[in-house]
């Protein structure tokens, strides 16, 4: 719905104006170390979560009706912050509360108290994955949503309490958790390392990027560095950060102001260490309808409110991919359910440039802004091989019905591939992996590959399992290239553009191609040692 004006649109909003006055709207307390901001509503609705869901915002409605229904149906994933959502039939507050049920709640690691550590932030985060509200409904309606607070709201806790329940949450379902979200986290400040830095080090950091890897799910940080920002562990590597959208003319296409993004100004010491960037993807989270624990709705923004629909995005693509399994579809394997190709798929498939209708774009659906009205286009990413992500762009807005597009086409191995697809692998040393594309592609029309793999982070402990105490020990980040040669080239220095990062865990190219011609992408891996796995995502057009 953009730009809506006009007598028309304001006969249609009566229904719902009714709806939200019944509902009596109000304002939710915010949690300590929770990103969010909110504001009481005067006056007309946002109508924000039911356009963010929309085409308007990640178009994944689409995905929730025929013939695509896909609602996340029993897909496993998780919440974890200072406090939980409330439980229909648990928690007094939450008796009314018909549209957002939450399957298991949990302090740390023990089941949760009835009335305990139930917080609005926490609610309100849950409402964007499970809401089944008729008008307010949700990204991922059916998904199956485990949540733990990592305090008691009496004890002083910290990142080891966090990473407690993040493991937690990650061994539910039988240890089949697709994806975490982390709607919160840890100041500098409270950081118990001397002259603590975002070097990818703090325990609840590498927490994620070991529990990433050894429980097979995705994390998805609510991006917050900045100046007085909350950044930990937004400096992780096998994750992702997120940071938020508002609407222009009734459209998420804008960076919000708000965003603190890759590079603040000051003071330097909440940026990563190096010229590593934190932003991986754009998601809505500007002035979002949410569900308090109570049932009651509330507006409120931040990257609190982007970070859940990527991971209830993450829920429908893993209904589709469980279903694809199941009919024994070709080119599909569980490589489906990696972490890693879900970043690479999410990444891949993020809206910069708005396609002219043409498809030389790949069909993306808006042209993301800046907070300087700048596009990706204007970038020291789209101009400099060693650099894959904007500092505070990513590699795009989240779209979920584009997701879907890149991952239903299913898995291919390196050797022949068509337009758009992906693949989990590994090379080790010097050895390349190609993957030639099976027709000519278009000049003029652009690429895009992503690529990541993981920071291999070890458990310092005498079983497999994290306890208060125990600390963790990080490798040295693996270095993968990506590049893209013309299909008979042997030599690299033969690439037509490169993505060469040298201290990212994701390289991504997003250029024209320069003629009509035959070409490949290949995976070199730089590091010696042992093979590295990763996972690979393309995108382009045919000449034909």
């Amino acid at each position: 719905m953009a730009n809506p004006t006009g007598s028309s649109f304001l006969a249609q909003l009566l229904p719902f104006k009714a709806e939200l006055k019944a509902r009596r709207v109000w304002r939710a307390p915010l949690t300590r170390f929770a990103i969010g901001f909110g504001v009481v509503v005067i006056g007309l609705p946002a109508l924000a979560l039911s356009t963010s869901v929309g085409p308007e915002g990640i178009d994944a409605r689409r995905l929730q009706e025929a013939p695509y229904n896909l609602t996340g149906r029993k897909i496993a994933i998780g919440q974890v912050e200072i406090g939980r959502p409330g439980v229909f039939g648990i928690d007094k507050i939450s008796n009314q509360n018909f549209v957002v049920r939450v399957s298991r709640v949990f302090e740390l690691d023990e089941p949760a108290i009835a009335d305990g550590t139930v917080d609005g932030h926490a609610g309100n985060v849950a409402s964007v994955i499970l809401s089944r509200d008729k008008i307010v409904k949700g990204v991922a309606p059916n998904a199956v949503l485990y949540s733990a607070a990592s305090s008691n709201f009496t004890e002083e806790t910290g990142q080891p309490e966090e990473c407690l329940a993040s493991q937690h949450i990650a061994l539910q379902n039988s240890g089949d958790v697709r994806a975490t979200n982390f709607s919160f986290g840890e100041p500098l400040s409270r950081d118990a390392r001397p002259n603590a830095t975002l070097d990818g080090n703090a325990l609840l950091t590498q927490c994620i990027d070991w529990s990433s890897r050894v429980h097979k799910l995705l994390y998805v940080i609510a991006g917050n560095q900045g100046q007085g920002g909350i950044p930990i562990p937004t400096d992780n590597f096998n994750g992702m950060s997120v940071a938020f959208s508002a609407r222009v003319d009734g459209i998420f296409t804008r960076l919000d102001s708000a965003n603190l993004g890759s590079e603040p100004a000051s003071p330097v010491e909440e940026s990563n260490v190096g010229a590593r960037r934190s932003i991986d993807l754009v998601a809505p989270g500007s002035d979002i309808e949410l569900f308090n624990p109570d049932g009651r709705l509330t507006i409120s923004s931040g990257t609190s409110f982007a970070a859940p629909h990527v991971v209830a995005t993450v829920a429908l693509l893993q209904e589709l991919g469980d279903r694809q399994f199941r009919s024994g579809a070709s080119n599909w394997s569980l490589d489906s359910r990696e972490p890693l190709v879900m970043k690479s798929v999410l990444m891949n498939a993020a809206d910069k440039i708005k396609d002219p209708g043409d498809g030389s774009i790949l069909g993306m659906s808006r042209t993301l802004l800046d907070k300087r009205g700048k596009t990706w286009l204007d970038s020291d990413a789209y101009r400099d091989q060693k650099i894959p992500l904007d500092a505070n762009l990513g590699t795009g807005h989240l779209n979920a019905f584009r997701a879907y597009e890149q991952f239903v086409n299913g898995e291919w191995a390196p050797g022949e591939i068509p337009m758009v697809g992906w693949n989990y692998s590994a090379t080790a040393d010097s050895n390349a992996q190609d993957y030639v594309f099976n027709a000519p592609l278009e000049g003029g029309s652009y690429l895009s590959a992503t690529l990541s793999w993981e920071r291999v982070v070890e458990l310092n402990s005498n079983d497999e399992y994290y306890d208060i105490g125990e600390s963790f020990s990080g490798q040295p980040l693996g270095n993968l290239d990506l590049c893209l040669m013309p299909a008979d080239a042997t030599d690299i220095s033969q690439s037509v553009w490169s993505s060469v990062s040298e201290e990212d865990s994701v390289e991504h190219i997003f250029i024209p191609i320069p003629a009509n011609g035959q070409y490949k992408l290949r995976v070199v891996q730089k590091s010696g040692g042992a093979a590295i796995p990763y996972a690979l995502a393309w995108w382009a057009k045919s000449a034909q």
